[in-house]
């Protein structure tokens, strides 16, 4: 149980990390004189080494997430990955961005709602599921979809944070999808409809999230993800897959949870660090 528990950390670390370098990789590349999305932009940032090692880290994260979501539940899990927040946070020093009291407090409440987490969680597969659960993940992703077009095309109030959202729901399609999946054997991968799940959750997660990012506040887009990509999975988790806690430590997951998802979103600016100052900016 707990190299699960190292696994879904090491995730969290590898996302954090790659957050940082590819944002600094984003930024010191032209985005050319058109406005809006533009499909080359990414051709662009593929030519930086800091973005490709970036994906390259996130490869990793997502490998040592899927191992972590097959030994742990998943509300435990999302809630471990939600803290790469606070990866990224601490690595944003690097950029010249100087932790205020209340920073650093909060990533010391992520650590502590992930060790309350790792003491009451209990090791176990998924529970069992059919095809129709596979469909109903498919059906999902096509909700997700017409969901996320909807709202890039909302007021720009509205427009933020639903983009945010679904974009960490559509994460959390990738989790419970990957969770499922019972094999890793390349047979296995090619004939179950979960794993084009994951690719194409996955990719829509990225897009939806990287344009709330573009269009709307970081912080907003942030926290609003962290929200879809922890709850709406650890739900799943409890009600259908057989998640569960320890005997007698329900209450104490409940209380790690609420803390290391409360103090991610305390931390949701630094879903996109700002690299734009050449002075180290001291946060309240």
């Amino acid at each position: 149980m707990w190299w699960g528990l190292l696994c879904a950390l090491g995730a969290a670390i590898a996302y954090g990390v790659a957050s940082v370098m590819q944002s600094v990789a984003a930024r010191a590349t032209d985005t050319g004189a058109g406005t809006g999305v533009d499909p080359k932009l990414l051709v662009r940032v593929l030519k930086q080494w800091k973005f490709v090692a970036g994906l390259s880290l996130d490869v990793l994260g997502f490998v040592a997430q899927i191992a972590a979501l097959h030994v742990l539940p998943l509300f435990v899990v999302q809630a471990a990955l939600a803290a790469s927040l606070a990866v990224t946070a601490v690595a944003a020093r690097f950029l010249g961005v100087r932790l205020g009291t209340k920073e650093w407090a909060a990533v010391a409440v992520v650590c502590a709602g992930l060790g309350l987490l790792g003491a009451a969680a209990e090791s176990e597969g998924s529970d069992p599921v059919g095809l129709g659960f596979r469909l109903g993940l498919i059906g999902a992703v096509a909700v997700l979809a017409g969901a996320g077009i909807a709202a890039g095309k909302a007021s720009r109030r509205v427009r933020t944070p639903a983009l945010g959202l679904v974009a960490g729901l559509s994460f959390g399609v990738v989790a419970i999808a990957g969770r499922i999946i019972p094999s890793l054997a390349p047979l296995d991968l090619l004939t179950d409809p979960a794993t084009y799940t994951v690719a194409v959750a996955g990719g829509m997660a990225m897009l939806f999230y990287a344009t709330a990012l573009q269009r709307g506040s970081v912080t907003t887009s942030t926290a609003m993800m962290v929200l879809g990509e922890t709850v709406f999975p650890s739900l799943v988790g409890v009600l259908v897959l057989g998640d569960r806690t320890r005997p007698g430590f329900a209450v104490l997951a409940i209380a790690g949870f609420v803390l290391a998802v409360a103090a991610a979103l305390a931390l949701a600016r630094f879903g996109e660090p700002d690299t734009s100052e050449t002075k180290p900016t001291v946060f309240p």
